[in-house]
């Protein structure tokens, strides 16, 4: 497993990924701007202060909770933009990296779509605990780690098994190996915690994912 993840890392900056990389980048940015703008905008519109010292206190303690709530919405946000590259990411790495399979196919957009939405909420409903959570020291990063470890793995496996399989069948084969993929899940989940670095996040998973899945398929199944 390791050496899957230390391969997809090396791929994910290569020339061949580098396009789709930039677009997932800047579509993560410009969600995580938005609702950091949206965030403050409510914050001043419905907190008004009369003094200006106070204000200025509010807005700098505002640009802090901001910042560090960026860091809890990096994972649903890279989950959902993951849904607009994963097959074009995914169908690069089978072809090159498994040219003597035949390559999956791409899921159904409206099903994509609403698989991804779905995963989002969730993820974005488990990151807000935990960034409510903020103030347990401990307790906030356990939740972090485990809650984003068994979201992540799940969706990224899910999404890679369903272009070869069908959804039940590729369910059937992720808790078959939950172990495996929560372990790799964690994997994923270490990354999004590196500020910067996490940005990548969708395309290293998706070629994670594929090598991952690929070598759990030659498995035998268990009994």
């Amino acid at each position: 497993m390791l050496q899957d993840a230390v391969a997809a890392f090396g791929r994910t900056f290569s020339p061949g990924y580098r396009r789709v990389l930039i677009r997932s980048v800047l579509i993560a940015l410009g969600l995580l701007a938005a609702l950091g703008i949206g965030a403050h905008w409510a914050l001043t519109y419905f907190v008004t202060l009369q003094w200006g010292w106070a204000e200025l206190t509010l807005d700098i303690l505002a640009a802090v909770g901001i910042l560090i709530g960026a860091i809890f919405l990096v994972p649903p946000v890279t989950s959902l933009v993951a849904g607009l590259f994963l097959d074009e990411v995914a169908e690069r790495a089978e072809v090159e990296d498994f040219p003597a399979d035949p390559p999956g196919r791409a899921l159904p957009f409206a099903r994509s779509l609403a698989m991804t939405l779905k995963f989002f909420g969730v993820m974005l409903v488990v990151n807000l605990i935990a960034l409510a959570l903020l103030l347990v020291p401990g307790v906030n990063l356990v939740v972090f780690y485990i809650a984003n470890g068994y979201l992540l793995g799940r969706e990224y496996f899910q999404l890679a098994a369903m272009r070869f399989r069908g959804e039940a069948e590729a369910a059937e084969m992720r808790r078959r190996h939950g172990l495996s993929i929560f372990l790799a899940g964690l994997i994923i989940a270490a990354m999004v915690s590196v500020p910067i670095l996490n940005l990548a996040t969708p395309v290293f998973a998706t070629l994670f994912m594929v090598r991952l899945h690929k070598r759990l398929s030659r498995r035998a199944p268990a009994s």
